[in-house]
């Protein structure tokens, strides 16, 4: 015999229901304080979401050369630094500035004398960085916050990368 009535699944499921219903709904407003999508309010975006990536490829530019730098002032880092230097060019690609060649010999590093202890820095910066990026997804557009949140997550694996690679090199 088959049971009748409201069984607690069926009421799990409706009231699931309906909550999902209500996100859906919660979720699909917010364009009665925006103005005509050729406003005020879309330039500002604009030029806020441009200023944020151009902030971004400068961050990114700036840890491309420390990254230079401390291969070139030791060479035992080298080997572990190149495919972390590769990701933050494609880092400043994605962000539409692309590398530039290094011209020359990179300037030394303004840090610690030995290979740990550049490394433990260039780790802390990545660090720096990747908070910043991660501070910034929550004002930035849509598509440029997941590039950011991308990007810091990059980051925060480079840092912890290189505090184990500082912890491999030899002093």
């Amino acid at each position: 015999m088959r049971r009748t009535g409201t069984t607690r699944r069926s009421a799990l499921t409706a009231s699931g229901a309906f909550a999902l219903g209500a996100v859906l709904t919660g979720c699909g407003g917010g364009s009665e304080t925006r103005t005509a999508p050729g406003g005020a309010d879309a330039r500002a975006a604009s030029l806020r979401a441009g200023a944020q990536r151009a902030a971004a490829a400068r961050d990114s530019t700036s840890l491309l050369s420390r990254y230079e730098q401390v291969a070139a002032a030791h060479p035992v880092t080298d080997a572990g630094l190149a495919p972390m230097g590769a990701a933050v060019r494609e880092h400043l690609a994605a962000l539409g500035r692309p590398a530039k060649a290094a011209t020359g010999s990179p300037a030394p590093p303004a840090g610690a004398a030995d290979a740990r202890g550049a490394l433990k820095e260039l780790a802390a910066e990545e660090r720096r960085v990747a908070d910043r990026r991660a501070a910034a997804v929550l004002t930035a557009e849509p598509e440029l916050a997941r590039l950011l949140a991308s990007i810091a997550a990059a980051g925060a694996a480079h840092a912890y990368l290189l505090t184990e690679l500082a912890k491999e090199t030899p002093a």
